[in-house]
């Protein structure tokens, strides 16, 4: 197959426009604007790819030669592990599948608001209704290598997302009836991503992140409306999608892709993120809500907090920070914070958030650093109403009790 040019289009307050064309040729891959869209005055990606005539080439391998506001489009882990086996079990072989290949196949379903033509294939499902236990005891086996049962109905809902965990697209109504996501959207349902175990995560895992976002919003950080999924061999942490409005698409473009920043080499510093979020939103409220996220990784043990689980939205042709997502507790490389504090990622305390406040003028940061501290302190109770596994509950209350003792020696 291997595309050699691709249409790019934006689904921009619900109208479709046509944003220009990549194509693709000896493993350089090129982008031009359309003349109509370089008149919108619509910055997509505004860093690396700013709206200019002429064509753009991605001098950087980061994303396989994409620039990263289209790589944003692209499933990582699950999703890519999805994506591939699909299209060599069609006989292409992996060295010939290109950035372009990949894309068309996501077409109209990747998460945001970009889409692109033509779509390789479009994969129907033909019942509407889905069973989560058997999609994540698939979902596991797939990830073993012990089968490929089910391979197109995971690719088709939960193909496009991004993440190392295997995930689904569905829709849910208020009594928690569930059926894919992939359609137009039922009467009654909301869009909603469910996230399953890997083969590496205790059984409880979609609970302690049922957890996290309980703190997180009792600590007054902006969040998705969550839900705990009760199936009959697991429950499974569900979120609403921030990418959609009904079936209004909303653009969305990670700081990975916004800054062209590796996520499996963390270089970023909580510093630059406020930085950014000043730059980018020209909305100190917004710089705000980055740093109480950034207390409660601190706080609450979330040390995979990496480029590509911050976001923003494009609001008209404002853009603003995205509700906090992936909030669990984690370990970063080699233990520490995969986004470091003022430089400190290994042993980062109240200190280093007390200086980043500073040097950002952030207004009354020490109630945000109390309201969130506070928040993380009753893990115990929030543990307690949700229930999880004692080993579980004896590994995080733990590390959580060692932060608060550093965190008050240093106040």
């Amino acid at each position: 197959m291997s595309l050699k040019m691709l249409n790019v289009f934006l689904h921009h307050d619900g109208v479709k426009l046509s944003i220009g064309r990549l194509a693709y040729k000896e493993r350089v891959i090129y982008f031009e604007y359309d003349k109509s869209f370089l008149q919108s005055d619509i910055q997509i990606s505004p860093y690396k790819l700013p709206l200019k005539p002429g064509v753009h080439i991605c001098q950087e391998r980061l994303f396989d030669g994409l620039f990263g506001v289209f790589a944003d489009s692209l499933p990582d882990g699950w999703g890519r592990l999805l994506l591939d086996r699909h299209l060599m079990s069609k006989g292409m072989s992996f060295n010939e599948i290109t950035p372009l290949d990949r894309l068309s196949y996501i077409g109209k379903y990747g998460v945001g608001a970009l889409s692109y033509e033509p779509i390789y294939e479009e994969l129907t499902l033909d019942e509407k209704s889905i069973v989560l236990d058997d999609l994540a005891s698939s979902s596991l086996q797939i990830l073993k290598g012990q089968s490929q049962d089910m391979l197109d109905t995971l690719l088709a809902i939960g193909g496009s997302s991004a993440g190392a965990r295997p995930k689904a697209m569905i829709q849910i109504n208020e009594n928690d009836e569930i059926i894919h996501g992939v359609q137009t959207l039922q009467e009654g349902y909301e869009h909603y991503i469910v996230k399953f175990p890997s083969a590496t995560d205790t059984q409880d895992i979609g609970k302690l992140e049922y957890i996290y976002s309980l703190m997180a919003r009792d600590a007054k950080i902006q969040m998705p409306q969550t839900k705990l999924l009760i199936g009959k061999t697991n429950s499974y942490f569900a979120v609403k999608r921030f990418d959609r409005v009904k079936d209004k698409r909303v653009h969305i473009h990670s700081v990975a892709g916004l800054v062209h920043s590796d996520f499996r080499t963390p270089v970023l510093d909580y510093d630059d993120l406020l930085t950014l979020t000043l730059h980018l939103t020209k909305d100190v409220a917004e710089v705000a809500k980055m740093f109480r996220i950034a207390c409660f990784n601190l706080f609450a043990h979330n040390r995979d907090d990496h480029a590509k689980n911050f976001s923003f939205l494009l609001d008209g042709k404002n853009w603003k920070l995205s509700p906090a997502y992936d909030l669990t507790f984690s370990f970063g490389p080699g233990g520490e914070h995969s986004t470091t504090y003022m430089g400190e990622g290994k042993n980062p305390t109240i200190k280093q958030l007390q200086l980043l406040a500073k040097k950002h003028s952030i207004k009354e940061s020490d109630a945000i650093i109390n309201e969130v501290r506070s928040s993380v302190n009753n893990f115990q109770s929030y543990a307690k109403h949700v229930g999880i596994l004692k080993n579980s509950y004896e590994k995080v209350y733990a590390q959580l009790e060692v932060q608060t003792d550093i965190i008050v020696d240093e106040s």
